[in-house]
């Protein structure tokens, strides 16, 4: 059987293609400032479905294994921001205010608490990943801190229902904006 030139040089790009598609890392996500993914403002009772929005833009949740090094680091200073946005803004802004403000701002730090721990859960889950694919063993350690990460999930998108319909007052807050 005699095969044309064309699929030759179709087989063969296919071949290099499929051989190299593996490691190619494109970058799907840009840097976002912590304003600008802030899930606080409004009222508290929806933070789990407002988290999961966030952590999943831009990104293909169906296979961790492939999410970018160049995003996974993205996701983790981002994670960082809404961590820092809880100590560096919440916990003095809810220490000086009172009354309604105090609540408000107490029903935005647990919202960020959601938004925080899936990042955080998101970030484990894709270096689990990223080490299974590549044949590596996950440890204990790193699977327990994941375990670990989910129950606080748990507790605090439970603590965000308990608060639906309340109103929920956010911070300013920028964070690191450069990987």
């Amino acid at each position: 059987m005699r095969t044309s030139l064309f699929t030759t040089i179709a087989l063969l790009a296919a071949a290099i293609m499929g051989a190299t598609a593996a490691p190619l890392h494109r970058r799907a996500l840009t840097l976002r400032a912590y304003n600008d993914m802030s899930i606080s403002s409004g009222v508290g009772g929806n933070a789990e479905a407002r988290a999961k929005a966030v952590w999943s833009a831009g990104l293909n949740l169906n296979n961790l294994a492939a999410i970018s090094d160049n995003d996974l680091e993205i996701l983790k200073v981002e994670r960082s921001n809404a961590e820092a946005a809880e100590t560096d803004a919440f916990n003095p802004a809810i220490d000086a205010a009172t009354g309604g403000e105090k609540a408000a701002l107490q029903v935005g730090k647990t919202a960020n608490k959601v938004l925080k721990l899936t990042g955080l859960a998101q970030v484990r889950q894709i270096t689990v990943a990223k080490a299974e694919a590549a044949g590596k063993t996950v440890s204990a350690a790193d699977r327990a801190a994941l375990a670990d990460t989910l129950a606080k999930l748990a507790k605090n998108i439970a603590t965000d229902r308990a608060s639906a319909g309340k109103p929920s007052r956010a911070v300013s807050f920028v964070g690191k904006t450069r990987v």
